[in-house]
């Protein structure tokens, strides 16, 4: 498996940021990592031995990146209208920075010309994070596969709401988006997967609330709960990549 890594100033946030490269070729996968994640997790967590399969059969190039959590989502003692500031910093680092980066990169490696979109990755926090991302810029990103994710800014910011933590709540603002609304024709034009188990540590509701939301708008995703013995970890999230990834590629 061919891994490269990278150090990048982002203009966006301020500071070097860091990446690893995994596979040679493929459609761009963006992974997220769980609460206050580095961009090692995807290895050191062995999801490198999960997708495998299509990394090295040249279907997927995974792209592994840093969180700013500690700084945003994390902090809670931290004033919320400048934590949820500095984490739109991050989203525009990935949107305006990392994607473009993304697009030339797998561009040059397949020899296309352009590339319709990226997949979102991410397991707990990551997932929410990929939600968010699928949901906000569906002209940049058309897949998504969110496991285990809450999908409320509500968990960061404990109540507290202004116009940048609405527009980084699905819940909130998929509700309030009018059915004729060109996202959702973008939504049903891509593959999204949304799952969560019932077991220990997993939280549920959110991810009903967005199914119950997607089926009034209609919205096409897939979001499936898995048995109670389903827990909030690793174990199970390496069970659920190789289930949905094929539906989703």
């Amino acid at each position: 498996m061919e891994v490269q890594y990278f150090k990048q100033y982002s203009n966006a946030l301020g500071k070097d940021m860091e990446f690893k490269v995994y596979g040679h070729s493929g459609r761009p996968v963006l992974f997220i990592p769980c609460q206050d994640g580095r961009f090692w997790d995807f290895e050191n967590f062995h999801m490198t031995d999960t997708w495998a399969p299509w990394i090295e059969s040249g279907q997927v190039m995974v792209f592994s990146i840093d969180t700013i959590d500690a700084e945003t989502w994390s902090n809670k003692g931290g004033d919320p209208y400048w934590r949820i500031r500095r984490y739109e910093d991050w989203i525009r680092y990935i949107t305006d920075e990392l994607v473009p980066f993304m697009r030339n990169m797998v561009n040059q490696r397949n020899g296309w010309d352009g590339y319709p979109g990226v997949m979102t990755f991410g397991c707990s926090l990551g997932a929410t994070h990929a939600a968010n991302l699928y949901f906000r810029r569906p002209d940049l990103f058309d897949r998504v596969l969110a496991l285990s994710g809450i999908y409320t800014a509500d968990y960061g910011f404990d109540g507290y709401m202004d116009d940048v933590v609405y527009l980084n709540s699905p819940v909130h603002y998929l509700a309030n988006m009018p059915y004729d609304h060109p996202y959702i024709n973008w939504y049903n034009q891509h593959k999204g997967v949304i799952c969560v188990g019932q077991g220990a540590w997993e939280e549920t509701e959110t991810t009903v609330r967005i199914r119950d939301i997607c089926q009034d708008k209609g919205i096409h995703l897939w979001v499936d709960l898995w048995g109670y013995d389903v827990n909030h970890d690793w174990p199970w999230w390496h069970k659920q990549v190789p289930y949905f990834l094929p539906y989703l590629l």
